[in-house]
């Protein structure tokens, strides 16, 4: 097998620049989601529910993707036509998403709302997919610790900008109460409307600044993992997947999980818990000034992951994946149990440095240690499969959220809490992880 060439810093960095205004959008909604459907009447107790669509879109669309993109050959290239549709139809959603109220017509505004999330989601997965598996065809093993953090450190830099965009309109004069007789703020409508333009912008300049190998130098970087080759169904690809794969899986359960809480109930938690307001009270002042100070808060441990992201590779070439993994988990876990304790929403920041250690190495560790393990023909469809490692979880905190928040009595901050717990146990549960170690021999 030959061996991939080493690919310069700014090549790698194209392969996944469209990866950062895709987190763009996936920021404003993970930010906006709770504030949106709360404000078009979704009661607090039902908010995990609405949230099901992001898991379950991924948990179906991924895999189909990942086995689509597997088999395309195009002008284009393998990976770019999904990534480059799914920005179109994505862009489109999050000029619809805030402006559900105004479709009341054909549903009502909850209802539209909520099938916004959905077709927003799907979108999103249908971009977000692919650049996953570019990263893994495109580098070489010796740059994959790299490739995953740059992808890592965009990721992170498109979150900061998704997450700060309400605050910083707020800042410059737009108005964060809805006008009168209407639902959501209109700095929420417009962060949406930027953060779809930028989506755009992004995804093309990966698309048109990154050439894929074609399919005769591809098959000569990878000839030899036939051997390795899984054949046959769907069913006997999901029966021959890498032990790897598995014990990655449990980590990720409990790290999604936490994620899940943390998205959901931190502006409904950090309201009540700073700011003193009531759980339904959500188009008042103090709540959306609230929403917008998670915001903030989202882009500081965006922001500290982005930083993280440029020493990590460096960091898990020194002491290894696996350590790497399981501290910066530890860090986050930790970040969000101190959440319940801090009543200044200027000290709600400094918890966010152990999400923002954690975040950045949940997007990277996984993807670096488990594409080593996976055959290289493969390698779309069992990063689709992966996914669900991601949606499971997801699902499971959005079934269990309303029987767990009236166990913690009504407080959506304990749910922070219970987040934390759950990123302890996936610290923990780095040590089941077998690393495979890849090797390649040039001709």
């Amino acid at each position: 097998m030959n061996k991939k060439p080493q690919l310069s810093f700014w090549s790698i960095w194209n392969i996944s620049f469209g990866f950062m205004g895709v987190q763009i959008g996936y920021s404003l909604q993970n930010g906006n989601t709770s504030r949106i459907l709360s404000a078009l009447g979704a009661d607090v107790h039902d908010l995990s529910y609405f949230w099901l669509a992001a898991p379950l879109a991924g948990l179906i669309v991924q895999p189909i993707i990942g086995l689509f993109s597997d088999k395309t050959w195009t002008r284009l290239g393998r990976r770019i036509p999904f990534i480059l549709f799914g920005a179109i139809i994505s862009a489109m959603a999050m000029f619809f998403m805030p402006n559900s109220e105004f479709f009341a017509y054909l549903l009502p505004p909850l209802f539209f709302g909520a099938f916004m999330l959905l077709f927003m989601d799907t979108s999103f997965n249908i971009t977000m997919q692919p650049f996953r598996a570019l990263v893994g065809d495109m580098v070489s093993e010796e740059q994959r610790n790299q490739g995953y953090s740059i992808q890592s450190f965009l990721i992170n830099a498109g979150a900061v900008v998704g997450s700060l965009l309400p605050f910083v309109l707020t800042w410059i004069g737009v108005s964060n109460i809805p006008a009168v007789g209407e639902k959501v703020a209109p700095t929420v409508i417009w962060s949406f409307y930027f953060g779809g333009g930028a989506l755009l912008l992004s995804v093309l300049w990966t698309s048109f600044r990154t050439k894929e190998y074609p399919p005769e130098q591809y098959e000569k970087y990878n000839a030899g993992d036939e051997k390795e080759t899984p054949t046959g169904s769907f069913l006997s690809l999901l029966a021959e997947i890498p032990s790897t794969m598995w014990r990655l899986s449990i980590v990720q359960f409990f790290s999604w999980f936490a994620l899940f809480m943390m998205w959901v109930y931190t502006t409904p938690g950090i309201a009540q818990n700073v700011w003193n307001t009531l759980a339904g009270d959500s188009t008042s002042a103090s709540y959306n000034e609230a929403g917008n100070w998670v915001g903030v808060i989202f882009a500081g441990y965006s922001l500290f992951g982005a930083l993280f992201s440029l020493v990590m590779a460096k960091i898990a070439n020194r002491f290894g994946r696996k350590a790497t993994y399981m501290f910066s988990l530890l860090a986050g876990g930790l970040g969000l149990i101190s959440l319940n304790f801090i009543k200044d929403k200027y000290g709600l920041i400094i918890p966010m440095i152990g999400v923002g250690i954690a975040w950045a190495a949940i997007l990277a560790m996984p993807y670096a240690i488990l594409s080593a393990a996976l055959p290289a023909n493969k390698m779309g469809v069992y990063m689709g499969i992966f996914n669900a490692s991601i949606t499971i979880p997801q699902i499971t905190a959005g079934l269990l959220g309303g029987f767990l928040l009236t166990m913690v009595g009504e407080k959506p901050i304990l749910m922070l809490g219970i987040a934390g717990l759950s990123m302890v146990l996936a610290a923990v549960s780095v040590l089941l992880i077998q690393e495979h170690k890849q090797t390649s021999n040039t001709k």
